[in-house]
C-alpha cells in the first residue's frame, strides 16, 4: 500500500491542526537531530567492526 500525495498532504494537514506549527517544528528539529546523532554512531563504530571482521579472516 502506497501513500499518494493526497493522501500525505491530508496527514500533513491533520498534524498541523492537532499540534500546531510550533510543536511540529521542535519535533521536527528533535527527529532531525537524534537522525544526525545516530548516523555519527554508526559511523563511528563501522570502522572498528570492519577491523574487527578483517582480523577475523586473517587468522
Amino acid at each position: 500500500m502506497r501513500l499518494g500525495t493526497t493522501e500525505i498532504i491530508l496527514i500533513i494537514i491533520l498534524a498541523l491542526v492537532l499540534f500546531g506549527g510550533g510543536k511540529l517544528a521542535g519535533v521536527g528539529k528533535a527527529l532531525g537531530k537524534s537522525i544526525k546523532d545516530f548516523k555519527s554512531e554508526v559511523r563511528e563504530d563501522a570502522p572498528a567492526g570492519n577491523d574487527a571482521a578483517s582480523s577475523q579472516d586473517k587468522a
